[in-house]
């Protein structure tokens, strides 16, 4: 097992039987949902990147919005995001953030 990227709380990335599993991504908090989403997303592709994988290689992502309100404007980032890639599984749910102004959390499973 590798844990990279890790502090005294988290590892940003775990890699355990050439499975990935990332932390999970934020965005800035004066950012819309659509800008957040677009932020996690890139987050997530430079970690997979830093372990020689990409997006295609996703296996499963959760994804916590503040509010379900911003679904639709979430998924037109998110499909625009993974054009040309098949997308992974993938759950979607409302949730408190750790921060008031966070609107979208995203949380990956990916191979090597």
């Amino acid at each position: 097992m590798q844990k990279i990227n890790s502090n005294e709380r988290m590892s940003q990335i775990v890699i355990h039987n050439q499975t990935i599993y990332l932390s999970g991504q934020v965005g800035a908090i004066e950012e819309d949902v659509a800008a957040q989403t677009l932020t996690c997303l890139n987050k997530v592709e430079k970690l997979l990147e830093e372990v020689g994988s990409d997006k295609s290689k996703m296996l499963s992502a959760t994804v916590w919005l503040r509010s379900m309100a911003d679904f639709v404007a979430m998924n037109t980032v998110w499909d625009e995001w993974f054009e040309g890639n098949l997308p992974p599984a993938r759950a979607c749910g409302e949730s408190v953030l750790a921060h008031p102004d966070l609107l979208v959390e995203v949380t990956v499973i990916a191979a090597e």
